[in-house]
């Protein structure tokens, strides 16, 4: 997923402008989750209608930016928390668009 390997993973729940770049990313990890953006977290974003997301890492040297849209389904988180930490697994597959929204039972 990464070139280097993050020290833990963090979500944004609340949607975000994906044309957002570096300091507009940067500027929501320091400002609203209240995190140091250089400490090797990855930080990951999704955009209003669930279609594309955006990770940034601090990588030693500066920031890498992965983005990724889909061409079909939604990337979901299981809460809308401002800040929720995402295990491994769990961030494999919301990359992959499976959503980690729990589903009630019918």
């Amino acid at each position: 997923m990464f070139f280097t390997e993050p020290q833990k993973i963090l979500a944004y729940g609340p949607s975000v402008d994906m044309r957002k770049s570096w300091n507009g990313l940067v500027r929501l990890v320091t400002h609203n989750l209240k995190e140091n953006p250089l400490d090797g977290t990855a930080y990951v974003f999704i955009n209003k209608r669930g279609s594309l997301l955006k990770a940034v890492l601090w990588d030693r040297t500066g920031y890498v930016i992965v983005s990724k849209r889909l061409e079909v389904g939604k990337f979901r988180l299981s809460k809308l928390d401002e800040k929720q930490e995402l295990k491994k697994d769990n961030a494999r597959l919301l990359f992959d668009g499976i959503s980690l929204a729990k589903r009630g039972r019918k």
